[in-house]
């Protein structure tokens, strides 16, 4: 019955609960999204309570700062990644491409260096 009040929600109540989803996923405050979005933090409560919709230059840079196609926030049942994705995401949206590039290259090498101790004894592992 949930699922079938969920989808009766209007697009801007839908809209506004997945922000709301995401801002709280990345554990950002209103007034921390407000401020990278450049908006007043009463407007960013406005959206997540369903009482106005962004413009679509808004919505884009929204998906930009939560680390979510544009499309997901407008979805029904927007699936979640977990936490830790989502925050990483959201600190890497805000940089240039070269140092993002430089953050996912170092990512890269950890997690190929933490698979590789994988098989290695735990007491040699730790150097």
């Amino acid at each position: 019955m949930a699922n079938i009040e969920k989808k009766k929600l209007s697009l801007s109540k839908r809209l506004g609960g997945n922000i709301a989803v995401r801002r709280k996923a990345l554990r950002l405050t209103q007034e921390q999204l407000a401020h990278r979005l450049e908006v007043e933090p009463e407007t960013i409560s406005r959206m997540e309570r369903g009482m106005t919709a962004p413009s679509l230059k808004t919505l884009e840079k929204l998906g930009e700062i939560l680390a979510v196609r544009m499309a997901d926030l407008l979805d029904e049942q927007s699936p979640a990644p977990p936490d830790g994705v989502l925050a990483i995401a959201a600190w890497i949206a805000v940089l240039s491409e070269k140092d993002e590039a430089f953050v996912m290259d170092c990512l890269r090498r950890m997690v190929a260096h933490l698979d590789h101790r994988e098989g290695v004894p735990k007491h040699l592992s730790q150097t």
